[in-house]
């Protein structure tokens, strides 16, 4: 029953995930709950989030609407990130990663208040020192802790001027190499409960392929709404379970 559980945890927060990030918002603290020790849900999380994310991408790629050379712009940033996440987990406190998400988070829904664009562009990707520095961090983030980085990329993409589904392909090769690095690491340090991985796996990819498949036919008027309710759901919850 258990892996029944887990499947379905997979398969709903990554159609949330894919379609405006925030997917840890239910499986972090729903593995928990079941009482999964923290670094094994966090890499379970990993490994899942990482053939989910590059699932998704493929099919969005399939479809011509992102393309090889913009996704190796995003993919070194965000694995270097992961790796460097991974790594010093252990060395930041959980209250730290606390403090961190929510700052991240606030920052972002008062920037999406305040900034102009509605994923109405369509500029080509281009990485400047500000944008590298904030893919770069957003996968240093994803590697040590998780929830909202997804919501975090979209809003980055979504300054840069890009379209909403040129957005959710890049966001997901992004979670694929940030998290694709970070489970290196949990692997490496035994931190992973294979039977628990795999039952996630199984619904991530599933709910994946659900998403990806919902956003393509998501109007742009409707995906801003959305981030703030995703990034508000994702503060109330990070700060509620903390108090």
């Amino acid at each position: 029953m258990e892996f029944i559980w887990l499947f379905f945890i997979g398969l709903i927060a990554n159609v949330l995930g894919t379609i405006a990030g925030g997917g840890g918002l239910i499986s972090l603290p729903a593995m928990l709950l079941m009482g999964i020790p923290v670094h094994s849900a966090i890499g379970a999380n990993k490994v899942s989030n990482t053939i989910s994310s590059l699932s998704s991408f493929i099919v969005i790629y399939k479809y011509k609407e992102v393309t090889v050379k913009e996704a190796l712009i995003v993919m070194p940033l965000c694995l270097g990130g992961g790796i460097t996440g991974g790594l010093i987990a252990s060395l930041l406190t959980e209250s730290t990663m606390i403090v961190i998400a929510v700052v991240l988070l606030s920052f972002a829904l008062l920037s999406s208040f305040l900034g102009s664009s509605e994923f109405d562009g369509n500029r080509p990707l281009v990485i400047n020192k500000k944008s590298g520095f904030s893919l770069f961090g957003i996968g240093f983030y994803d590697g040590v802790f998780g929830p909202g980085s997804g919501t975090l990329m979209m809003y980055v993409l979504s300054h840069l001027g890009i379209s909403y589904i040129r957005a959710v392909g890049l966001a997901r090769i992004a979670i694929f190499s940030s998290c694709f690095g970070a489970s290196i690491t949990y692997i490496a340090t035994g931190k992973i409960m294979w039977a628990v991985t795999m039952a996630l796996l199984l619904g991530s990819v599933s709910g994946a392929q659900i998403g990806v498949h919902l956003a393509r036919k998501l109007k742009k008027e409707y995906v801003k709404p959305l981030l703030r309710i995703v990034t508000i759901a994702l503060l109330i919850q990070i700060v509620v379970t903390n108090l």
